[in-house]
């Protein structure tokens, strides 16, 4: 079976708009939470967010092109653009048809569909922004990612909530594994801070107040956020011909459905994505260091993925570091997979377990190790990233350290 390695990374998020700033933060505790400054609150429960910070698209894009971008793909792009750069690689033929594109998202253009219904039902305007439908359309990401660098390979967004980036991943390392391409440029992105979406969750009584304390006994929920994760994978092969600097080897992903409810998780769901990710890499649980968990700070989430981590380690789940970034970078929706993953080749390439942020106190039915509030040195040769959505779509994603073999 072909080695699959990642060798390009790039991020914007309420972290930073890059990924040396993602890095930097997140291995310092610094959480990206606070007041939303998108629209008036002043009606609604839920007052914060994780917002990208002084972001400004006409210095990115033409006004052109900007026109036609939501922001959810202009973040697509940011990110790529810099997993691409950073990769060292330039998509002229024949590596433009042995590239593929799999980008996912929960939403999509989110913003632009608001901005339309505003038009059409409070302005009372009878046209909307002609652009509104490639605009606000899932897979305007993967598009534009494709155009921008002329990739003509597969090309294609995936969509199942949560776990969107990460099905995004999953498949990029399949079309890679069969031989249809050398290449793929694959993540997922989300700009879902908009006063419909946060009115939406607030219905769902799972979001936060104040800020996300993930696996604390006084956790209040989860924290919407917003950002983009893009890495680039390659056949081993294809990283050693070209001489490319290796972040990490992308040994297993396994997926799963629970069957079960669209919003209440279950353990056995989760615990069967985390055993299909160990059986495709053909590792065994005590090989894994560190999970960087979905770690959502819901009531009901953290104790769920906590029971489906034992089910799954045994024994060895007391030894695991356990944290959930998002206590950071906020809750990416269709976007998160794509930065935890990034979050745990940092930790291997840091020999360094990122915190789980705002952790006041343990909580009985969470009772793991959740490397709270300070970043942990420690020996890391294998990481599993967990993502569980709505709707009971699961997956996880193995990654080890690359280690020049």
């Amino acid at each position: 079976m072909k080695r699959i390695v990642v060798t390009g990374m790039g991020c914007i998020s309420a972290l930073g708009p890059d990924r040396a700033e993602f890095t930097r933060r997140l291995l310092n505790g610094e959480s990206g939470i606070g007041p939303i400054t998108f629209f008036d609150t002043g009606d609604s429960l839920v007052k914060v967010a994780a917002e990208v910070k002084d972001y400004d698209g006409s210095r990115l894009f033409p006004e052109k092109q900007l026109t036609q971008l939501d922001r959810f793909a202009q973040f697509a792009l940011v990110s790529a653009r810099e997993a691409v750069a950073d990769a060292g690689l330039e998509f002229k033929s024949p590596l433009s048809g042995r590239t593929a594109v799999v980008h996912g998202t929960g939403v999509g253009g989110q913003g632009t569909q608001e901005a339309g219904y505003h038009r059409m039902f409070a302005l009372n305007e009878k046209r909307i922004h002609p652009f509104t439908v490639p605009r606000l359309m899932p897979s305007a990401g993967a598009s534009w990612i494709s155009m921008e660098f002329g990739i003509t390979g597969p090309a294609f967004a995936t969509t199942s909530a949560c776990a969107s980036s990460g099905h995004a991943i999953g498949m990029a390392l399949l079309i890679l594994r069969s031989g249809m391409t050398d290449v793929a440029v694959t993540g997922g992105s989300e700009a879902c801070v908009t006063m419909g979406t946060i009115k939406a969750w607030e219905r769902l009584r799972v979001m936060a107040k104040d800020t996300c304390r993930p696996f604390c006994r006084t956790r209040g929920g989860m924290v919407i956020g917003e950002g983009a994760g893009t890495l680039i994978l390659e056949t081993l092969e294809h990283a050693q011909a070209r001489g490319a600097r290796i972040y990490a080897e992308l040994i297993g992903f396994g997926m799963s459905a629970d069957a079960h409810n669209l919003i209440q998780p279950l353990a056995e769901g989760a615990a069967r994505a985390m055993r299909a990710a160990l059986d495709d890499a053909g590792v065994s649980p005590d090989a894994v260091d560190y999970i960087n968990a979905h770690g959502t700070a819901t009531a009901q989430n953290d104790p769920t993925e906590t029971a489906a981590i034992h089910a799954v380690f045994g024994s060895h789940a007391k030894r695991l570091a356990v944290s959930s970034t998002k206590s950071m970078h906020g809750h990416t929706l269709g976007a998160s997979s794509a930065l935890e993953a990034i979050a745990a080749i940092v930790a291997l390439n840091n020999q360094t377990a990122p915190p789980t942020a705002n952790f006041r106190e343990p909580d009985p039915q969470c009772d793991l190790d959740y490397v709270p509030n300070t970043a942990r040195p420690m020996h890391i040769e294998v990481a599993l990233s967990n993502s569980f959505a709505f709707g009971g779509l699961n997956t996880a994603l193995l990654f080890r350290r690359y280690a020049g073999v």
